[in-house]
């Protein structure tokens, strides 16, 4: 059985989990990539920074109640 790890781009203050993407634009998958991570840890907030945007940057905060 092949076995994944997943980690996320960063960690702030042993609270926050924060992705970081350079992409077009922010969609389903990545968003439910962030949730998994809330899902699986012990923290509740996590914010999704997209950097690729041509607009300006693109972000999304997250809240799941473990």
């Amino acid at each position: 059985m092949l076995e994944h790890k997943y980690r996320a781009d960063l960690v702030l203050m042993d609270k926050i989990i924060v992705e970081l993407k350079a992409i077009e634009k922010i969609g389903n998958n990545e968003e439910a990539q962030l949730l998994n991570y809330i899902k699986a840890t012990d923290h509740e907030l996590g914010v999704l920074m997209n950097f690729g945007s041509k607009d300006d940057l693109e972000w999304k905060r997250m809240i799941l109640s473990n």
